[in-house]
């Protein structure tokens, strides 16, 4: 399709962005009635999560089921129009999730009317190209729904033939349909009459026991969630299809930019963001997309940048003290019984994903090159069970999401050596007999010849939206070019999955050594980083991603900002730790059941200390309540999959953990230890609470604050972090604080919040875009972190945070920081300090962090 070109070269970069979590209870035009305080609090941009038509239900919005709506929970199409209006009236910007990969497959079925014609028409349906199914053979879409076997549920009278009315875009008319109570199917037209059996097995789909989804699904989905099934976005079609509604806004003006939700899981993600940036005219795009930490953004991706974990990490490594790690691994190694390290385990939790939750994605990508084999007789000796073990192996071996292989494109020296050592990872697993066999996979995943096509590289193999290349398990289609980009593109597609099923939902809750660390985009491996390495970081996102996103929280996050605050002063206070642990497990001796393992416990323990009350903030006004907590670890537990799991919950192991955790609560000991460990590490909490913000809200990119994380706040995974926010509260809390009252330590990380976010806006060249520079500030101690923001040779202000406060002593004493020249004034308390070598104890007298500005510059 040709895009109009009226909005080339109108790219709108945020000065910084607002994430509000849309649903049912906070609505388009709850937003509307914030905007003023949002304004007030200085961001640029309301960051909104998807705003299409969700799952009945839903409370995040990723399960789309209409692309040409807007959410009627949310307040459809005109409370999003009341919302830019009254966003645009306040001088801010709208930013919108935009979900490319999958929609919801819903219950009942009709309300995704696309999946619902796919489903009763099959190939001949006008949707068929849209989701990654194949339609060309005999074998039906499986639906894993039942909860017994098929002729079980047949037998007692379940799965019936009714007339129902199903919703359409002209309204609804009676249809016949299959039903088992809430899931409703289509039925293919012409089978209507048949009985019940026979009319089942002439459908598009297939009903089966829900356990037999794990072993047979063939249709690709978002991770191993099968009510989610992936759409072929790649398609330039359904890319119209699927983003018109979006697109049209934008054009109107109404939407400023885009954060493209797993990037990762598309076909072509460079292809996708490049036909973004061409039916848009170029506007401002970040990708969610998790970098390990050696890995960067490739340059050739048309997007600003991630979404921020990288920042994450560098940031929070600044106030973890690496002088920790010793007792830490005393502790982890007691309470575990002889653990093991992280990558050893994360390879543990790697073969089981694989084995189990991806068992039918790997048993796919084994099919393809069968046949591929078959029609080659060069390579007609490698065994389905060689290629299984080459594949498994393989996958485990890749040590990011994903390496960039596309057909027709030549492939990087970086994606090539990624391979390669996924490869050298491999060898020592496989037998003498496999190595050939991982050799030609290895040549399958990145297009190479040699692979039974000599003389032909890359570049003859169909690109990957040619509507031939479905990357799924072909039926009839002997094109050995076709079944190669396949493969290519199949392969690229599971590694993520795999990686994030492994590391963040399995290892993350089972390798409790240091739970901070154990976050989205983050090396459990990896504990304090110097400022140096934390300047490089930022000297090398203001070079080459300067309107990047940044992040401290995200809807995805296992633990907020604050909650990790927390954590972080173990690294600090570790042998208090260790007597404060050694205390807590004392005083519930008699409460701890002999199903309590060690791993679980310290798991508890972290997560108790970092949600303890906390003085000065309302979200620790009490310890975290016993409902919370209870969820909380119910999802660790069964996300570990190591004593329980979601598909077998051990229900004693559980109650003995719950038992444990809830009972802690109310025991004297345990709230004095708990308390007197607070006490104590109150002062380092705070400044790292207030230092790690003001960092990510000065440093080079585009910081995003995830609603409510203005304040202290203690929310854990979602969908804890999804709860209300009390937004007239804090508006309260602002406007005390412009009128110079600042009361507790919600009140200085709002005051520190909104001066940073002002001064952004007012000086937003200075933080992000080609001209902003980045200069580090030095300073006589290693305890604080500062540089300097400005346009070129200008400076515009200086940030100033403490880092590990607990080893700074009784005070900074001669310590120092090299300013430049002439007097500056910090925006949190109005101080004017002057120019040159200037001592910290001058600047840092009421708060552990500043933001100096220069001294003659206006109030903002």
């Amino acid at each position: 399709m040709d895009w109009p070109s009226s909005t080339l070269g109108q790219v709108n970069t945020p000065a910084s962005t607002y994430r509000l979590q849309l649903h049912a209870g906070y609505t388009f035009d709850d937003a509307v009635a914030q905007v003023p305080y949002f304004a007030s609090l200085g961001v640029t941009h309301l960051f909104c999560s998807p705003i299409l038509q969700a799952a009945p239900g839903s409370t995040h919005g990723y399960d789309v089921v209409d692309h040409s709506h807007i959410s009627a929970d949310l307040g459809g199409e005109e409370g999003f129009r009341r919302l830019a209006a009254a966003a645009h009236q306040h001088g801010l910007g709208l930013i919108v999730d935009v979900v490319p990969n999958h929609m919801s497959v819903p219950t009942p079925l009709w309300h995704n009317h696309a999946l619902w014609e796919v489903m009763r028409t099959g190939a001949d349906s006008e949707y068929a190209h849209w989701f990654d199914m194949d339609l060309s053979g005999d074998q039906a879409i499986l639906m894993p729904v039942l909860g017994e076997k098929i002729g079980k549920e047949l037998a007692a009278g379940n799965i019936r033939l009714e007339i129902r009315d199903v919703p359409h875009a002209g309204g609804s008319s009676p249809q016949p349909v299959v039903v088992y109570f809430d899931h409703v199917f289509p039925v293919r037209p012409g089978t209507e009459e048949l009985p019940i059996e026979q009319l089942l097995e002439q459908q598009w789909y297939r009903l089966a026991y829900w356990r037999v989804g794990a072993d047979e699904l063939n249709y690709r989905r978002f991770f191993d969630v099968d009510t989610l099934a992936a759409v072929r976005v790649e398609d330039p079609s359904v890319f119209e299809a699927t983003h018109r509604l979006l697109l049209d806004l934008h054009r109107e003006g109404l939407i400023d930019g885009f954060r493209i939700d797993h990037i990762d899981g598309l076909a072509n993600p460079r292809g996708y963001l490049a036909d973004l940036q061409r039916a848009t005219g170029g506007c401002w795009v970040v990708a969610e997309k998790i970098l390990e930490y050696d890995e960067v953004l490739p340059d050739d991706f048309e997007a600003a940048g991630t979404t921020g974990y990288d920042a994450l990490l560098r940031i929070m490594g600044l106030f973890h003290d690496p002088a920790a790690l010793p007792r830490l691994n005393d502790i982890w190694e007691r309470a575990a019984d002889a653990a093991q390290g992280f990558q050893a385990e994360l390879l543990k939790a790697k073969g089981e994903v694989v084995s189990n939750l991806l068992f039918t994605e790997v048993n796919r990508l084994t099919s393809i090159v069968v046949k591929i084999c078959d029609g080659d007789i060069r390579l007609r000796d490698h065994t389905r069970r060689q290629i299984y073990r080459a594949i498994t192996e393989l996958l485990l071996g890749m040590d990011r999401y994903r390496a960039y292989f596309e057909p027709g494109r030549p492939a990087s020296d970086a994606d090539r050596e990624v391979l390669e050592e996924a490869a050298e990872r491999a060898r020592p697993y496989l037998a003498a007999d496999e190595l050939d066999t991982l050799e030609l996979i290895v040549a399958l995943a990145s297009g190479d010849p040699g692979t039974g096509e000599e003389g032909q590289g890359a570049e003859t193999l169909p690109t990957v939206a040619d509507e031939e290349v479905t990357t799924q398990l072909p039926d009839e289609r002997d094109d050995s070019r076709v079944l190669r980009a396949e493969f290519m593109i199949r392969f690229a597609q599971t590694c993520g999955p795999v990686m994030a099923k492994s590391k963040e939902d399995t290892a993350f809750y089972r390798w409790n050594r240091f739970l901070a660390v154990n976050e989205v985009g983050t090396e459990p491996t990896i504990i304090g980083l110097s400022p140096d390495v934390f300047h490089d970081f930022s000297e090398f996102l203001g070079q080459q991603w300067p309107d990047t996103m940044t992040t401290l929280s995200t809807h995805d996050t296992k633990r907020s900002e604050d909650v990790r605050a927390r954590l972080a002063a173990l690294t600090e206070y570790r042998r208090e730790w260790e007597t404060c642990l050694q205390e807590l497990r004392a005083a519930t001796a008699e409460d701890r059941s002999e199903l309590v393992d060690g791993a679980t416990e310290l798991f508890m323990w972290q997560t108790l200390a970092a949600t303890w009350s906390l003085p000065g903030t309302h979200a620790g006004t009490a310890p975290i309540s016993p409902e919370r907590l209870s969820a909380y670890l119910t999802k660790a537990m069964r996300e570990a999959k190591t004593h329980t799991n979601w598909t077998e919950p051990n229900d004693h192991y559980e109650e003995a953990i719950l038992g444990l955790a809830t009972s802690a609560l109310t025991n004297e000991r345990v709230v004095a230890a708990l308390d007197d460990y607070t006490r104590l590490t109150y002062e380092s909490v705070r400044a790292t609470v207030l230092g790690q913000k003001l960092i990510q809200l000065t440093m080079p990119g585009v910081p995003d604050v995830y609603q409510g994380c203005e304040v202290v706040d203690f929310s854990l995974v979602d969908p804890d972090n999804r709860r209300p926010v009390d937004f007239y509260r804090q508006a309260g809390m602002l406007s005390a604080i412009d009128a110079g009252v600042v009361a507790d330590l919600d009140a200085e990380k709002l005051l520190v919040t909104s001066r940073a976010l002002r001064h952004r806006r007012e000086h937003a060249d200075a933080y992000r875009g080609a001209r902003a520079a980045y200069r580090r500030i030095a300073a006589t101690t290693g305890h604080v972190v500062a540089f300097g923001r400005g346009v070129d040779d200008d400076i515009a202000s200086i940030t100033i945070a403490t880092r590990l406060l607990n080893s700074v002593g009784d005070g900074w004493g001669d310590h120092t920081v090299f300013l430049p020249d002439g007097e500056f004034r910090d925006l949190f308390t109005g101080r004017v300090v002057p120019g040159g070598q200037t001592p910290l104890a001058d600047i840092l007298a009421d708060h552990p962090v500043a933001l100096l500005v220069p001294a003659d510059a206006e109030l903002d």
